[in-house]
């Protein structure tokens, strides 16, 4: 291999990044994450699948069985507590495609106090996933 040294002063680059959903039913999730908002399934791992990912173009979000609630009662929904974050290219575009695929809706299309345009689809487990971008 070539040289691994790090030069002087270099800092590594974080090229991605995968959030982690705890979901009570791996195959549940991969249909509503393929079939409402678009991804794919892009590998399942045990017998039965305990875990997995899921990947639309860039976006890369990891599933991990669970067999009990991680959080407590509603406080996710009651907490805004979001489980993952997304920037879109066209989040409005994005919007309207959810809509269309009857995709659950947390916090409908909205223009924020520092400019970006958000929106948050709750999962079938009450994951929060934020899709943020400029206005188109």
């Amino acid at each position: 291999m070539g040289d691994e040294t790090p030069r002087a002063g270099a800092r590594a680059r974080l090229t991605g990044a995968e959030p982690q959903l705890f979901v009570a039913d791996i195959a549940a999730s991969c249909d509503f994450f393929t079939r409402k908002l678009g991804f794919a399934v892009a590998f399942l791992y045990g017998t039965p699948p305990f875990y997995g990912q899921v990947v639309r173009d860039a976006a890369r979000l990891n599933l991990r069985h669970v067999d009990e609630p991680v959080f407590p009662g509603d406080i996710r929904t009651r907490e805004d507590l979001l489980s993952a974050a997304i920037t879109v290219d066209d989040v409005k575009q994005l919007y309207r495609e959810y809509q269309a695929s009857g995709a659950p809706f947390h916090q409908a299309l909205r223009k924020e106090e520092w400019g970006a345009w958000t929106f948050v689809v709750k999962d079938p487990d009450g994951n929060l996933v934020l899709f943020a971008g400029a206005e188109a």
